[in-house]
Parts: C-alpha cells; sequence; structure tokens
C-alpha cells in the first residue's frame, strides 16, 4: 500500500529531484494568515510561497500531483481558491477549519474542479468529523499534529501519537473508506523519533500519505542540487524498500513499534 509521499517546494529544480524519485506529490503552501502567531516558537515550515509558484511548478510537472494549501477560510477565500484552481492545483488543501459548515463551504467553492483534502487540525475539526466523513465531496483528510497538539497543550507533536489520539481518528477515518494520513517522516534514521518507527506507524494505522519532512531534506542547508539530487534518491529508496519490508509484517511487529514509539515520547516530554 505504497505511501503517497508529498514534499513542500516552490523551486523548479527541486520539484523535479522530488518528482524523478517518486515524489508522488508536490506541495505549494500558501498559508500565511496566523500561521506565524500560532507556530512561532516552534521549529516548523513557515514557507513563503505565492501563486505565481503554482504556475513555475505546474508547467514541469509530467508524473507528481499539484497539492496546493490555501489559507484558512476568509472573506476572499473564493477568491483565493478559484484562482489556485485556475493556475492548474490537482488538490487544494484548506488549514484550521473548525467545523462541518466550513467544510461544506470550502467543497463548494471548488465544486469539482480539483480534489479536496482538509488538513484536520484544530479540536472543533476533531468533533466536527463525523458530521463531514457523512459529506459528499469530501475526498482526503490529513491529521496536522503541528497545530493539533498546540491545541491540546501538549509539548511534543508526537505525543497525539503516543496518547492514542491519532488512532481514534485515523479509526473513524479508516472505517469510512477515506483516503487519509498524519504528519510527516524524516529519512528513517533521523527525527526525534525516527523515520523509521513514524512509517511503522503509518502501516499500523493504514496510513495512505504523509509528507517528506524538512529534516529529510532541508533545502535552506543543502543546495546543490546533486547533493539534493543524492538525498532523495537515497531517501525514498530507503522509504520504498522499508515499506516493502512492512507490507510483511505481523501485528506483533507494529504493536511492538508502537509501545516503543510511546516510550520515546514519554521521555522526550519528561526530558
Amino acid at each position: 500500500m505504497a505511501i503517497k509521499l508529498m514534499y513542500i517546494a516552490n523551486e523548479p529544480h527541486i520539484a523535479q529531484i522530488a518528482e524523478r524519485n517518486d515524489v508522488d506529490r508536490i506541495f505549494i503552501d500558501l498559508e500565511v494568515r496566523g500561521k506565524e502567531d500560532r507556530q512561532r516558537h516552534l521549529n516548523s515550515v513557515k514557507s513563503h510561497h505565492h501563486l505565481d509558484d503554482i504556475d513555475k511548478i505546474k508547467n514541469i510537472l509530467s508524473t507528481s500531483e499539484l497539492l496546493v494549501r490555501s489559507n484558512a477560510l476568509y472573506e476572499n477565500s473564493k477568491e483565493e481558491i478559484d484562482e489556485i484552481i485556475s493556475r492548474g492545483a490537482d488538490i487544494v488543501m484548506l488549514p484550521m477549519w473548525t467545523s462541518i459548515d466550513d467544510a461544506k463551504r470550502f467543497r463548494d467553492y471548488i465544486g469539482g474542479r480539483a480534489r479536496v483534502m482538509l488538513l484536520l487540525e484544530t479540536i472543533g475539526a476533531e468533533k466536527a468529523l463525523d458530521d463531514v466523513l457523512k459529506l459528499d465531496g469530501i475526498d482526503e483528510i490529513l491529521i496536522g499534529l503541528n497545530d493539533l497538539h498546540l491545541q491540546y497543550h501538549m509539548k511534543f507533536m508526537f505525543e497525539l501519537l503516543a496518547q492514542g489520539k491519532v488512532d481514534e481518528i485515523m479509526s473513524k477515518m479508516k472505517a469510512c473508506n477515506k483516503f487519509c494520513g498524519f504528519g510527516g517522516i524524516a529519512s528513517l534514521n533521523k527525527g526525534m523519533i525516527s523515520g523509521k518507527n513514524i512509517l511503522t506507524e503509518h502501516y499500523r494505522l493504514h496510513s495512505n500519505m504523509a509528507i517528506l519532512s524538512r529534516s529529510f531534506c532541508d533545502t535552506s542547508i543543502i543546495t546543490d542540487l546533486d547533493e539534493i539530487e543524492a538525498v532523495f534518491h537515497q531517501g525514498v529508496k530507503e522509504i520504498r524498500d522499508y515499506e516493502d519490508f512492512l507490507s510483511r509484517q505481523s501485528k506483533d511487529f507494529f504493536e511492538a513499534n508502537h509501545q516503543e514509539v510511546i516510550e520515546k515520547v514519554n521521555t522526550i516530554v519528561n526530558r
């Protein structure tokens, strides 16, 4: 069940490298409204992408899909979404929604012209999930760990995984056969919780998609294109090879990994 891998990039050469190396979706991130204030103290990705980046990336992609995150709903959302779609987005993602009315409004603004992805990252969205899952026209839902863990006043985003919140949300979505996933993964041997641990959790929960995190390939630090190519070639190959390994593992293997994740998270939080 190879996971759809997504990578945030607005530079054509880097997008082409990602596409060449089996990344399924290139991700343009237009969200700016309120994000800096919410995540000021986090070492999270705060992109400075623009509408023109959609054209640049769309024009060079041949196999990867183009995913665009809009701003949260505001007075000019319809015009923004119309522009995103007219420039060629295959999938449009809505952040920071809080109600079934938000989901309906976003779906209606898209109007079948692109796939609809909701980023579930608020307690309000979590409470509305049962009703949202009954709606037609909501194609995908991704759990956003950064903002959701802040809403719960947690110290570390993977507390949501260790404490069972991701399990609870994912089980509801999988029961409705929703295309869904959560958070991101680093290279297999990188990250405060290793990419290997997190990828195994994706398989335990039957996740369909994940973002390749900044630590997978931080192009603000690695700037040589040949080096970036090498990082993607090796890193994505390792992920795909490990996915093949995971596809053959037993329930006991996944449960043991989950317990290891819980222990690692608790150590980090208590430290």
